[in-house]
């Protein structure tokens, strides 16, 4: 028994081998005819099938017929034949657009085979991840090392996300439509389409009014606003004696050169987290988030327009840069339904933004209060907290709270308005 075992084991070892062996070599042999078309084997089966019947039943026509099919197909295979040098160049400039707008990519395709090339028919690839349509690009004669002119077309970017634009397939088909071979070129170009924001006024002037210079209960040898004065010690600044106040203590004290300085209170710099929650149950429809990421981007483009620290977290995305343009494709590529629930995110968003003194809590309607205050608990107590809740059935307007304001949003062109307004408590 163990004798019969060893040896089916032995036979599938050595069938594995084979198969690793030769099947890639017979893949590769067998490539040629995944071209023909289905017309293109009914034309070939019946050339075939004709001919030996009509050799059978010695009837001429029908062997005429065969011939003529082979014929056809036999040239439409050496329309085709030749191998495909071409090398497609995808130019996005910018890599970018608002949700709303349009790109303009542009696509060249170069020669690169020894001799010219007949006229192909190019498919570029356009669309979301999964969701891509063909976009064809006609390509006309090419000579050796020719170049064909620039084609630009539209991609319309109705939605914020990202969309692919590539890989390119190149089609080489005869006009019968017997032969059709392809050839895909692995670039592909990511579209970026942002969010639509909104011109915001100026945040420290409204929503941030008194968090700009906040002080704290620390005191510092040199800030901006001022709390008392002290003795002077060596390694103190000269510049902050205060001559006066060192006059009136010298004449006390005669015969002692004493020096008063000015001491301050340290103040803070504004640290803004803005946190966009992206579960599903947050939302009555799927068009509030889109709503919310808008909102959370125009308030992050005037944070950092005002020069204030920001960090931002939209759903799966975070976003902990001054450059404007980091924090918006974050917002592009964020996808509804991931990154957890408001409370999940505010623990992520209170680990990445530590030094944070303000935050905003971005959500919707179906957001409970008793969800608004375990994320607000996620934050330290000195974070003054914000909460904008995209609501199109609801009033734009404000609603003040002990431990936050909640602001309610309808529609995105309301949103300067309410940031303006925000400061008024």
């Amino acid at each position: 028994m163990d004798a019969v075992l060893a040896r089916l084991a032995g036979l599938r070892t050595s069938g594995r081998r084979l198969e690793e062996k030769w099947l890639p070599e017979l893949q590769r042999r067998l490539a040629p005819l995944s071209a023909v078309t289905g017309l293109g084997w009914t034309v070939l089966v019946g050339a075939v099938a004709a001919w030996l019947v009509g050799s059978r039943l010695r009837w001429l026509e029908l062997c005429l017929a065969a011939v003529v099919g082979l014929l056809c197909f036999l040239l439409c295979w050496a329309s085709v034949a030749g191998r495909n040098a071409l090398r497609v160049s995808i130019t996005l400039d910018p890599p970018w657009v608002q949700a709303g707008g349009e790109a303009q990519p542009s696509v060249e395709v170069t020669n690169l085979a020894r001799r010219g090339m007949l006229p192909v028919a190019l498919e570029l690839a356009v669309g979301p991840a999964g969701r891509q349509t063909p976009e064809p690009v006609p390509v006309p004669n090419l000579g050796r090392d020719a170049t064909a002119p620039v084609r630009r077309f539209t991609v319309p970017a109705p939605h914020r996300g990202i969309i692919e634009i590539g890989p390119a397939t190149i089609v080489r088909a005869d006009p019968l439509g017997l032969i059709r071979r392809t050839a895909t070129w692995p670039e592909v170009r990511e579209l970026v389409v942002r969010p639509r924001i909104v011109p915001l006024p100026p945040l420290g002037a409204g929503l941030l009014h008194d968090l700009e210079g906040r002080t704290a209960d620390r005191v510092s040898v040199s800030d901006l606003e001022f709390h008392t004065l002290r003795d002077y010690v060596r390694g103190d600044d000269r510049r902050h004696i205060h001559w006066r106040s060192s006059a009136r203590a010298g004449s006390v004290t005669p015969g002692v050169d004493r020096f008063v300085v000015r001491q301050f209170q340290q103040t803070q710099r504004t640290h803004l987290l803005v946190i966009v929650d992206g579960d599903v149950a947050g939302y009555r429809d799927p068009a509030d988030f889109e709503t919310a990421v808008s909102a959370g981007a125009s308030i992050v483009a005037a944070a950092l327009g005002d020069g204030l620290d920001t960090t931002l977290l939209v759903a799966d995305q975070l976003a902990a840069t001054s450059q404007v343009g980091a924090q918006l494709d974050a917002c592009a590529r964020a996808e509804f339904g991931r990154g957890g629930g408001l409370a999940a995110l505010a623990v992520r968003g209170a680990h990445a933004a530590r030094h944070a003194t303000v935050a905003l809590l971005v959500t919707g309607a179906g957001t409970a209060f008793a969800e608004l205050r375990r994320a607000r608990a996620q934050l330290r107590p000195e974070v003054v907290t914000r909460v904008l809740l995209v609501d199109p059935l609801a009033r734009t307007g404000i609603e003040p709270n002990e431990t936050m304001a909640v602001l309610t949003l309808r529609t995105l062109d309301e949103l300067p308005a309410l940031i303006r307004a925000g400061g008024a408590r």
